[in-house]
């Protein structure tokens, strides 16, 4: 890992903007810092999308709304959800498209033994961030288990230091060929890839599938991912070779010019070298003084 310049002397900002592929506007979200996607990150996208398969997110096939009772009144909070609802078309999905599979690995934060497979199925939000529904397998029966967010380095030097050490660093798991993209030829992966090495991860497991629980019980926990040699069971790492065909080594020696963030990976990231678990602890709720009881 290398240690970083003067953290107070760096300062990054995000940029909202839109762009136009192929005639087909392409917008993100106006709250969400990044830079327009670029030409290049749409190729890669295309071909991969065109190359990978897609098997659990091919089953959703139900969109189904919801709204927050934040409104003043409970008049409001239902004219609010009418109107919502009304903008949710039957079977027409339009999240942020998935374009690109990723296997890898992930440790519980406070429990590096826990260690369990994880399939990426990712979408670019922008340039600068990434969303992920993360799956135990590539089948079209996978189960959910989790979601990451995959950030920029210019993104990750925005978090607040409190926030920082829920996120983890990519490099090394990319620069070992830990982290793949199943079916994907290694040059066009490898254009990706470079990008990931710089990025920090943030990633929550509902679903603790490795104590064999048949639902998704208990609390959500952070994950982490892989950041020296050593870490990863070989037994996972060779069944994960076999199943898929792909060798870390090799990949390993193919990606060896790579590098991480500009400024070395933030000593905050990766929980700061230390554990980090999830505690649920009760708490007073706050009611909504405008509405009846009977809702709160």
């Amino acid at each position: 890992v290398r240690r970083t310049r003067s953290w107070l002397e760096i300062s990054a900002s995000g940029r909202v903007g839109r762009e136009e592929m192929e005639g087909k506007n392409i917008s993100t979200h106006p709250d969400v810092p990044g830079e327009p996607k670029r030409t290049g990150t749409a190729m890669v996208e295309t071909a991969t999308a065109t190359i990978q398969g897609f098997g659990p997110v091919n089953k959703i096939h139900q969109h189904l709304c919801a709204v927050a009772l934040f409104a003043r009144s409970l008049q409001m909070a239902a004219l609010k959800l009418v109107e919502h609802c009304l903008k949710c078309q039957f079977l027409q999905f339009s999240v942020i498209p998935f374009d690109c599979r990723i296997g890898r690995f992930h440790f519980y934060g406070h429990d590096m033994s826990r260690q369990v497979e994880a399939h990426h199925y990712c979408g670019h939000q922008n340039e600068e961030l990434r969303q992920c529904l993360i799956y135990d397998s590539p089948d079209a029966g996978a189960r959910l288990i989790g979601v990451e967010y995959i950030v920029t380095e210019n993104l990750f030097l925005t978090l607040p230091d409190a926030e920082k050490p829920l996120w983890h660093s990519h490099e090394f798991e990319v620069k070992g060929g830990f982290l793949f993209m199943p079916g994907v030829p290694g040059p066009v992966q490898r254009a990706d890839l470079e990008k990931v090495a710089k990025t920090y991860g943030k990633t929550i497991h509902f679903w603790q599938v490795d104590k064999g629980d048949s639902l998704p019980l208990g609390v959500p926990q952070v994950m982490m991912a892989l950041t020296r040699e050593g870490q990863l069971y070989e037994n996972l790492a060779h069944g994960v070779e076999k199943r898929f065909g792909v060798s870390f080594e090799k990949e390993r020696e193919n990606r060896a010019y790579m590098t991480g963030p500009a400024h070395g990976v933030h000593p905050l990231a990766n929980a700061g070298g230390k554990g980090l678990k999830t505690v649920l602890r009760e708490t007073d709720c706050k009611p909504v003084d405008a509405v009846p009881r009977v809702f709160v």
